[in-house]
C-alpha cells in the first residue's frame, strides 16, 4: 500500500514528456515572434544614435562658425582641438572625435561655396557608399 502511494505521489510531482514538449513548443513560438522585432529595433536605434552624433557635429561646426567670422571648420579635428584665444585656452567644441553606433568615426567635409558642411557616417557596412550611409543631407535627417 505504502509503495503504491509513493509511486502515485511521484507521478503527480513529475512532469510528463508531453507537458515538457508542449512548454518548449510554446516558448519556441514566443521566441519566433519576439526575436525578429528585437533585431529590427536594434538597427533602428543604431541609426537614431548615429543621426544624433551627426547632429552634434553639425551643431559644433555652427558654433565654431559663429566664433570665427562665419568660417566653417575645415576638418573635424579643428573641433576636437582646444584653441588659444587672446592668450587663453578655449575648450574644444567637441570632447573627442565622435563615432557612429558601429564604432567608425563620423566623417566631415566642407567645400567652399557650400551652404553647410557634409557630415556623415559610413553606416553598418563601415564603407563609403553602399546605400547605407547616413548623412546630414539626407531627407530623413531634415525631420529630426
Amino acid at each position: 500500500m505504502k509503495v503504491q502511494r509513493r509511486q502515485q505521489r511521484r507521478r503527480r510531482l513529475a512532469f510528463t514528456l508531453i507537458e515538457v514538449l508542449l512548454v518548449l513548443a510554446i516558448l519556441g513560438v514566443i521566441a519566433a515572434m519576439v526575436v525578429p522585432n528585437i533585431l529590427g529595433r536594434q538597427e533602428e536605434s543604431y541609426i537614431k544614435v548615429t543621426r544624433q552624433s551627426i547632429n552634434g557635429v553639425e551643431q559644433a561646426a555652427k558654433t565654431y562658425r559663429a566664433d570665427h567670422d562665419a568660417a566653417w571648420p575645415e576638418s573635424i579635428s579643428v573641433l576636437v582641438e582646444p584653441e588659444v584665444v587672446n592668450g587663453k585656452q578655449r575648450e574644444p567644441y567637441l570632447e573627442k572625435t565622435p563615432v557612429d553606433a558601429w564604432g567608425s568615426p563620423i566623417q566631415y567635409e566642407y567645400q567652399s561655396g557650400e551652404l553647410k558642411p557634409r557630415v556623415w557616417s559610413w553606416g553598418p557596412n563601415k564603407q563609403d557608399g553602399g546605400g547605407d550611409d547616413i548623412s546630414n543631407t539626407d531627407e530623413q535627417d531634415q525631420n529630426l
